[in-house]
């Protein structure tokens, strides 16, 4: 059997999932059509924004669905009928499949997951990872099933996670390897060649970010802190608020001497270095946003704004 004797419905959203569906349309697979979310209000001017999974579809001519609903929508399902696709893969889409869409194609739903299952199960793998201190994650292929992310994986591909990595960083590493993975899988699975490995023993679960989720806490050691930051950056940020109630968004730190203070206190400035005393060590701030200003490096942040030893962050 040929791929392109194989109808596929790719279901994905943002730039991580576009990666996948270029691969999928580079290598010849049959894409009978693409399912992604609605478009969102973006911008200053709040005007309506393609995801760039629906962009690139739209560019090859592919039909795209963007129903606000998957579960218990008989649209859905009556798209599905018409496309008769043999296998649906999904990359970061967005949304949980009902069992009667998991058990719609002949040959499964394929999940392209950012993590080496049964490790961060969930929206933001990569993130957490990151934030955890991990050496390394990567891309686990997988048959999809009712749980979060707990089908039985097929193919898995390692990436070391460098201390110069951030989210952004990994983020383009993961897509890569997963939209290579995901050919390797389907082909394997349209010859046979597929061995399903059940996911057993301790798991861990990588939650959606949110905004409560993205203060520092200065009484986490530097190493935390540094890991931290880069797990947010530049995608969300991590953020510190000044005693006076002035919110940063902070995009980059590293770790840096200790020097006596009181925890979340300024313990260094000078005209080009700005550091945070922290349980056991101290943060030097690299990047920095004020509210409503632009991502700064820490020199042109400390000609504007007077930082003084002492003050105190939290």
């Amino acid at each position: 059997m040929n791929r392109k004797d194989i109808k596929i419905v790719f279901m994905g959203t943002p730039e991580f999932a576009k990666c996948s569906l270029e691969g999928l349309y580079d290598s010849g697979y049959n894409i009978v059509g693409v399912f992604t979310n609605p478009d969102t209000l973006s911008g200053r001017g709040m005007k309506l924004k393609a995801s760039p999974v629906k962009e690139y579809a739209n560019g090859k001519n592919i039909p795209v669905f963007q129903p606000e609903k998957i579960r218990n929508n008989e649209e859905v399902i009556r798209i599905l009928n018409e496309l008769n696709p043999d296998i649906i893969a999904v990359t970061a889409y967005g949304k949980i499949l009902p069992k009667e869409i998991l058990d719609f194609p002949k040959l499964g739903c394929i999940n392209v997951h950012g993590s080496l299952l049964p490790k961060y199960r969930g929206a933001a793998p990569i993130h957490h990872a990151i934030m955890n201190g991990e050496s390394e994650t990567g891309i686990t292929t997988m048959f999809m099933d009712v749980g979060m992310d707990t089908g039985d994986m097929l193919l898995k591909e390692a990436v070391v996670i460098n201390d110069d990595d951030n989210l952004e960083t990994m983020t383009n590493k993961l897509m890569k390897v997963g939209s290579e993975l995901l050919i390797t899988t389907l082909d394997k699975l349209i010859i046979g060649d597929v061995v399903r490995i059940k996911q057993e023993g301790d798991f861990s679960i990588a939650p959606m970010i949110s905004k409560e989720m993205t203060r520092i806490d200065f009484n986490k050691s530097s190493r935390e802190i540094f890991n931290f930051v880069r797990g947010l950056s530049p995608y969300i940020g991590s953020y510190i608020v000044h005693s006076d109630g002035t919110k940063y968004k902070v995009l980059e730190v590293k770790e840096a001497e200790d020097i006596k203070g009181n925890i979340g206190s300024v313990v260094l400035v000078t005209k080009n270095r700005l550091a945070i005393k922290c349980n056991g060590g101290s943060v030097e701030i690299i990047k920095i946003q004020p509210l409503g200003s632009k991502v700064m490096e820490i020199v042109p942040f400390l000609n504007g704004n007077k930082i003084e030893l002492g003050e105190m962050f939290e």
